[in-house]
C-alpha cells in the first residue's frame, strides 16, 4: 500500500495510463499540455510509490530509443472499483436463498490453505513471541495488527483495519471463520473486547491464559436446551 497523495497533475498521468497500455514522456508531455521536465519528475515519484513502472521502449528513428512508462498492479486500487459492492450483494444473496452454510464453507476453506502456510513459522514459538508473530501474520493479511495489554495486563490483539468491512456488512461469516483462525494458529482462547462493526476502532481480542478448547469439546461445552421428558405412555 502506498502512503503517497497523488496530486492533480500526478493524477492525470495516471488517468492519461489507465486509457492506453503505455505511454512515453513526449506523449504525455503533448497530450496533458505539461512541459517534458515536469512529467519525467512526476514520474519520477510515481515510480517510488510503485504506481508507475518503465515497461519497455520505443523508437521512432535515429537515436536512443524513449522508454515506455505504464501502472503496475498496485496503482488499479486508485481508480473506481465496485468489487467490495458486488461481494456484499453476492454474500446477502446467498445469505438470503439459504445458502449460509456455503458461504462458511468458502471462507472456512480459504483460512484451512492459509492456516496450512503459516504453520512452520509458527513452530516452537510460545507466548509473547508467538502473539507478535500471529501479529505480523494478520497485518499480512490487511488487518494491521498490533499487540498491547489490557487493564488486567493480558495480552490483547488488536486489529485495527478489516478489509472484509463490506462484506461483514452482509454476512457475519467472515468474522466468525476468522476468530477461529486466530484461535487455532494462537492455540488459546479469546475474549472479544471490541468489534469495528459495532461501531469500535478496532477489533480486539484479550489472549486468556488456557489452551484453546478443542471445537467438538467446545460445542458439547454448550449449555443444552430443556426439553420435555420423553413420555411412556
Amino acid at each position: 500500500m502506498t502512503s503517497m497523495r497523488v496530486g492533480e497533475s500526478q493524477g492525470r498521468i495516471l488517468e492519461f495510463l489507465k486509457r492506453r497500455p503505455s505511454g512515453t514522456i513526449p506523449a504525455m508531455g503533448k497530450a496533458l499540455g505539461l512541459s517534458v521536465e515536469t512529467i519525467r519528475s512526476h514520474l519520477r515519484s510515481l515510480e517510488g510509490a510503485g504506481l508507475v513502472a518503465r515497461v519497455g521502449h520505443h523508437r521512432r528513428g535515429p537515436g536512443r530509443p524513449e522508454v515506455l512508462y505504464g501502472l503496475t498492479e498496485s496503482a488499479g486500487t486508485l481508480f473506481p472499483s465496485g468489487e467490495g459492492q458486488l461481494l456484499r450483494d453476492l454474500a446477502a444473496f446467498l445469505e438470503t436463498e439459504g445458502h449460509e452454510i456455503l458461504l462458511r464453507k468458502f471462507f472456512d476453506e480459504r483460512l484451512a490453505r492459509r492456516r496450512t502456510e503459516v504453520r512452520e513459522r509458527l513452530q516452537g514459538l510460545s507466548g509473547a513471541r508467538r502473539i507478535e508473530e500471529v501479529a505480523r501474520i494478520l497485518t499480512e493479511d490487511g488487518f494491521m495488527a498490533e499487540v498491547a495489554t489490557d487493564d488486567s495486563g493480558r495480552p490483547l490483539l488488536r486489529l485495527c483495519h478489516c478489509p472484509m468491512r463490506t462484506i461483514v456488512d452482509a454476512t457475519q461469516a467472515p468474522c466468525r471463520a476468522e476468530l477461529r483462525f486466530i484461535r487455532e494458529i494462537l492455540g488459546k482462547e479469546l475474549d472479544r473486547v471490541s468489534y469495528i462493526p459495532s461501531g469500535a476502532h478496532s477489533c480486539s481480542y484479550a489472549v486468556r491464559e488456557e489452551l484453546m478448547m478443542p471445537r467438538a469439546a467446545r460445542r458439547t461445552s454448550r449449555p443444552r436446551e430443556n426439553r420435555p421428558a420423553a413420555r411412556n405412555d
